[in-house]
């Protein structure tokens, strides 16, 4: 059936609105919050305008292209009423006897239809969080920070530039190491003694040896050994050093990295699936995979530079002076000319990295996005698009990068510039104090050695800036992984389940829950007895997967309870309830492994003969040995290589092996043809004996065992009881049970018309064409 294009409300027909509510404003009379009625009774986009003041409520709608406007004084016994379901929102008003109007709107609007009603149960009174105007947030109506239009109640995790004391945050997977870390600090402290042993050598060579020497005095070969010995000693000590610290630095650093993305990927497991559904994969696998990377580069590279050149440019500072403060004073004349140009280009370069990490998860994101999706993506000859989203990605990235690098560009050239410049004037003042005979030429040379390295742990401590604000940046990406709480929490005191198990009752006592602004479940009560099966039907959207998650514990209640047994569901520990659930999903997920490691995925401990017995009772042994390898065939990435039903029953044979109390069927057997799912049936008939079953089926001839049906409409419970009965009582069920019949019974005559033979022509008259 083809239906109109809507059109949503356009701006002139929203000043038209505006126009007609000032011209029916009486003098003095003010607006104090109004919505935009975006919907009409037929929920179709249409114009229409709700406002409220301080003596009454106003509608203006223009369904006859003229506005038309009604209005109900403020009276005590007026109420209005506010609901919202499947990205539809409604307000009714009430006089106590009738339902006066009602309006409808899509859930953009919902934030200032909250305010409007908060302001109407006040009767138009000033709301205090609105007299600062731009101080709430406009969704959830707490107070914004300062300087700030993002509300820290409605995104947890913030677009804050990283700062560098994050790195500080790292000391946690640091600290088991702490030994290995001190002695790598020592390695340290000795190997920088080492090398400025060299140039302190150049002070008595110089004059003891080669200035006498050129001079015509005879110098004992000794003497020169000596020195010479002493400069081999020094590096062949230094390398040692070096080596055994680099190594042993190395090794922490990999094991500091490995411990970090254990850890977070651990906690990334524990967090609940709201958090999943506003991450990209993509994302997530950048954060884990080249953020820590980054970070382990940066702990086994680079801070470790960081530490030598610091204590190289402390060390030789003290020599320096040691050997002649003034000259030593002129040496660190661009230290603050450098040191502000550090902490200038820090700032941008902090924002820069946390952008580039920002466009390169978008890079990655559409890589996991699209080779996953292959399949769709040449089923719709898609290839160009995709291609074009990577490269519009890959352009972005390029873009913020190319950025960054007109920043560090200038600012590595300018740091060894002001080096050389120092260096410069060193040599000026140098040779005015040996003109002046105030230092000897072997003091002059020594300190030129210091100085060069002196001005090139400068440098190199300079560069390193750009590496520690990246390693900064995938720290800051790191940590709002591990910082984040997941809305399922673990209980403080948790209960232990009884040694003989759950019997599987269930009891859902004024359960409600909201997806954000959105309720979804409204004041539910129902009570599941053990082993009992319940069929749950409604139409889509009703809020049936909704439930089947609460009781799985996916999402924690908004109100109200979910008890097992008579133990509150937040009670228990997550993972001891969950071993007692089997789910079953409408598209079930197969890992890449063998057959056998799938089924086993509950029971990784199962022999081969549990798992054998599981197929069998899925009907699933008899294809799986057709199977090249039988069970040690491999499945490819999400079951790539069996067909739907092969992969239902695989998963009904996964839910077997773990023997679970609770069982959840969400849509089993409605993604595959008829004779696929009377095996699938046969299997789960198997399945479903002595358990607690919840089945969720669109096919309502599926749930004909069922014990009882709970039909459910707009998040609440509107019939329960079986088959005949609610067939008896031609109520909601009865209206879904027939709508589906006729349909059946359409498509059997579709189908059975496209089978009638074709009629046959009449053959041509004699000379005809």
């Amino acid at each position: 059936m083809h239906h109109p294009h809507q059109v949503e409300p356009s701006s002139d027909s929203s000043s038209m609105l505006q126009s007609a509510l000032r011209a029916e404003l009486a003098g003095g009379e003010n607006v104090t919050a109004s919505v935009a009625v975006d919907l009409d009774s037929q929920l179709r986009f249409s114009a229409g305008l709700l406002a409220l003041t301080e003596q009454r409520l106003l509608s203006v709608t223009c369904a006859t292209g003229v506005p038309q406007v009604d209005s109900w004084p403020l009276t005590p016994a007026l109420s209005l009423r506010h609901s919202d379901h499947a990205g539809v929102g409604q307000l009714e008003l009430h006089d106590g006897r009738q339902r006066l109007a009602h309006w409808r709107f899509t859930l953009a609007a919902d934030p200032q239809a909250v305010r409007l009603l908060r302001q109407f149960e006040r009767r138009g009174a000033p709301d205090p969080a609105d007299e600062d105007d731009g101080s709430h947030c406009p969704t959830c109506h707490a107070p914004l920070p300062a300087d700030s239009e993002t509300c820290n109640v409605c995104f947890r995790e913030l677009h804050t530039p990283p700062s560098t004391w994050v790195l500080l945050r790292l000391w946690r997977f640091a600290h088991p190491y702490r030994m290995q870390l001190l002695l790598g600090f020592v390695l340290t402290l000795a190997s920088t003694a080492a090398t400025l042993v060299p140039p302190y050598l150049t002070i008595p060579l110089m004059d003891d040896v080669l200035i006498p020497f050129q001079n015509g005095q005879r110098i004992a070969p000794s003497v020169v050994m000596m020195y010479l010995g002493g400069l081999l000693a020094a590096a062949l000590l230094g390398w040692g050093l070096n080596w055994w610290r680099t190594y042993l630095l190395a090794l922490v650093s990999e094991r500091i990295g490995a411990d970090l993305r254990t850890a977070t990927f651990d906690h990334l497991l524990q967090l609940s699936l709201d958090y999943f559904g506003g991450k990209r994969t993509g994302d997530l696998m950048s954060r884990i995979g080249s953020e820590t990377d980054r970070i382990c580069v940066f702990l086994s590279l680079h801070a470790l530079d960081f530490a030598t050149d610091v204590l190289m440019i402390g060390m030789t500072a003290a020599v320096l002076f040691s050997i002649h403060p003034g000259l030593a004073l002129v040496t660190l004349l661009p230290l603050p000319f450098i040191g502000w140009m550090i902490h200038v280009v820090r700032d941008r370069l902090r924002t820069g990295f946390e952008k580039i990490d920002r466009v390169w998860s978008d890079v990655t994101s559409v890589l996991a996005d699209t080779i996953p999706g292959i399949r769709v993506v040449k089923a719709f000859a898609q290839e160009g698009r995709e291609a074009q989203r990577f490269r519009d990605a890959n352009q972005r990235n390029l873009e913020v990068n190319d950025r960054l690098n007109k920043t560090w560009s200038l600012f590595t050239p300018t740091v060894s510039l002001l080096t050389e410049i120092g260096l410069l004037v060193v040599w000026a003042f140098g040779i005015w104090l040996v003109a002046h005979q105030q230092v000897t030429v072997g003091v002059l040379t020594a300190f030129l050695a210091y100085i060069g390295r002196f001005y090139t742990r400068l440098d190199s401590m300079s560069r390193i800036v750009s590496v520690t604000q990246k390693a900064a940046s995938g720290a800051k990406r790191i940590f709002d992984i591990l910082d984040h709480r997941s809305n399922v929490p673990e209980p403080a005191d948790p209960v232990a389940l009884p040694a003989s198990g759950l019997r599987g009752g269930l009891q859902m006592e004024g359960v409600g829950f909201r997806y954000g602004n959105r309720s979804v479940i409204r004041n539910l009560s129902l009570d599941i007895r053990p082993g009992e099966m319940i069929g749950l039907v409604g139409h889509s959207g009703s809020g049936k997967s909704t439930l089947v998650n609460l009781l799985c514990r996916f999402y924690d209640v908004s109100e109200g309870a979910i008890r097992v047994d008579g133990l509150d569901l937040r009670r228990l520990r997550v993972a001891d309830y969950r071993r007692h659930i089997g789910l079953v999903l409408q598209e079930p997920f197969l890992f890449f492994g063998t057959i056998a490691e799938n089924i086993a995925y509950g029971r990784p401990d199962a022999t081969r003969a549990e798992i054998v017995a599981a197929a069998r009772a899925a009907h699933a042994h008899e294809f799986i040995l057709r199977l090249p390898q039988g069970y040690d065939s491999l499945v490819g990435e999400r079951g790539q290589g069996l067909s739907g039903g092969e992969r239902q029953r695989i998963s009904i044979a996964r839910a077997l092996l773990i023997d679970p109390r609770i069982l959840i069927l969400d849509e089993a057997t409605s993604a595959v043809d008829t004779e696929t799912e009377k095996e699938i049936q046969k299997a789960l008939d198997n399945l479903v004996q002595g358990r607690t079953t919840i089945a969720i089926a669109h096919r309502l001839s599926t749930l004909r065992k069922a014990d009882r049906l709970v039909v459910m409409d707009r998040g609440q419970v509107v019939e329960v009881g079986p088959h005949d009965e609610l067939m008896a009582r031609q109520g909601a069920y009865w209206r879904l049970y027939e709508a589906q019949v006729r349909r059946v019974d359409a498509d059997g005559e579709a189908e059975a018309e496209s089978r009638l033979p074709l009629p046959t022509h009449p053959a041509h008259p004699a000379g005809g064409v």
